[in-house]
Formats: structure tokens, sequence, C-alpha cells
């Protein structure tokens, strides 16, 4: 079993019960019986394409700033966002709202999340939207091959890897994984030192995360200092405190590709009249 990178934030406690559940996941569903659920998915599609050219849902075409869009029942620092989440029904919401990506938290403990949603998520798609869903991202704290194989199995388009928690020969070696298994890895990072990783280990998504591990305050500057690093050949997506068209705009003066949103959408009243804000 892959060891993860101690970090000194709240990383480590969510990591540590990761570690604890992979142990169980390894004996109640071996990477052999993973790997025969991929035969029943449609098609993979490419978060980076479906950033870049837009999404292939009802509302295709492309825009300046994309949206990724998050499925999420709650958080560490904000608890339960909504008492019940039909992940199934936001997910075609989503779709009808225009995201290029939906973003789905499967991790148990700190944020409620299954993996199951993401499979159910796409299954809904492949019915309701036949070759037109958004790209499918499995967001967690994966840190181990078997992750890979399981967001594959699970229906994820894309996988997050969170550069905090991991060695670099592990970042490379899950990137490799995620591509052989025809997947795209959004590399998260926090710092100017965690681009350059990315970078060294061949990410093409970057996405820059705002929030700030140790305090949680979030602050947009990360995104605008941290994007100048970033060659313009790479994708890049903010992420984190991201509340409406205000924010948006300020970020794409630094050049985004692309925001993922999760609280601000899940907690709205109107949900694709609140979609309409992140996407220029």
């Amino acid at each position: 079993m892959t060891e993860p990178v101690q970090t000194g934030t709240i990383l480590d406690q969510i990591v540590a019960d990761k570690r604890e559940e992979l142990e169980q996941r390894l004996k109640d569903e071996p990477v052999e019986a993973l790997k025969r659920r991929i035969p029943v998915l449609d098609e993979q599609w490419s978060l980076t394409q479906a950033i870049l050219e837009g999404p292939r849902g009802p509302h295709a075409g492309g825009k300046r700033v994309q949206l990724i869009a998050e499925i999420k029942k709650a958080s560490p620092s904000k608890g339960r966002l909504v008492a019940v989440l039909e992940h199934r029904a936001m997910a075609r919401t989503y779709t009808i709202g225009g995201a290029a990506g939906i973003s789905v938290v499967t991790e148990r403990k700190h944020f409620m999340g299954e993996v199951q949603w993401l499979l159910d998520a796409r299954m809904s798609m492949q019915g309701y939207y036949p070759g037109g869903r958004p790209a499918m991202l499995r967001k967690d704290f994966l840190f181990d091959p078997y992750h890979i194989w399981e967001a594959r199995a699970y229906g994820a388009d894309a996988v997050l890897l969170i550069a905090a928690i991991l060695e670099d020969a592990q970042l490379n070696d899950l990137i490799d994984q995620a591509r052989d298994l025809e997947m795209e890895a959004l590399v998260e990072v926090h710092d100017e030192a965690q681009v350059e990783r990315a970078l060294v280990a061949g990410a093409d998504l970057i996405g820059i995360n705002n929030r700030d591990l140790h305090t949680f305050d979030v602050d947009l500057g990360t995104t605008e200092r941290l994007r100048k690093l970033v060659p313009d050949d790479k994708v890049v997506v903010s992420e984190s405190g991201i509340r409406g068209l205000e924010d948006v705009e300020r970020l794409a003066e630094s050049g985004i590709h692309a925001v993922l949103v999760g609280e601000a959408l899940i907690t709205a009243k109107d949900v694709r009249d609140k979609m309409r804000e992140f996407v220029l």
C-alpha cells in the first residue's frame, strides 16, 4: 500500500482515514473486480477538451471561462451543506445548465460522499444525454494505484491528485496510471513549489486551490499569483471560494480556463440561475 505525505494540516487526518478505508476496500472489491465494471461504461470524455471547446450537453459551445460544477454534501469547514443530496438530479441540472465537467466528492467520513455517486451520475447522464454528458471528475484524497482503478471503474473521466499529499514519484506514477486508463489528472496545487512539482511531473491540467490548508482562509489572489507560473499550453482551473460573477470576472483576468464551484451551487435556491454567474 502506498503511503501519503504528512502535511501538518487537516489533510493528514483525512488521509489517515482514507488509508483505513483503503484497507477495507481492497478486501471488499479487489482490482480484478473493479476491472469487470469498466466495459459497461460509455466512452471516456476529456475534461480538457470540455473546458477548451465547451461541453457536449444541451448547451454546447466555447466560453472564455467554463464551469466544473461540484456534487458535495458536506465539508470539514462548513459541515453539512444540504440535508438531502439528490446526486442524480443534481448531475442532470448541471448538464442542462451547461457545465463542462461535474466534480463528484467521493470521500466518506469528512465530506459525506460515496464513490457510488460517481457511477450513478455517469449512468444517469448516459441515459438522459447519450453522447452529450459533461466530463466526470472524481474529487477525493487519492494516493494509491487502487484509487485510480476505482475511479475508472466507477465512471471517472478524470481524477483529482493533490500535490500536497504525494511524493514526486507517486505523483508521476498516478498521472501515468490515469493516462493508461484513459483518464486525465487534475493536479491540485497550493503554492509555488507545488506548481513546479506538477509541471515537472507532466501535468496538463492544473487546479489552483485558493484555500489555505492551515487556516481554511480563502484568497483568490492565490490563483492570480500562481497562474503566472503556469505555461500557456496548460489548462488552469481555479478552485475554492468562488461565489459569483464578480469573482469569475476577476479570475478571468489572470487567464484561467475554468472554475470549480461546489458550495455556492449546492446551497443556491435556483441552481441553474446561479450557474449562469460562473460561465463567461
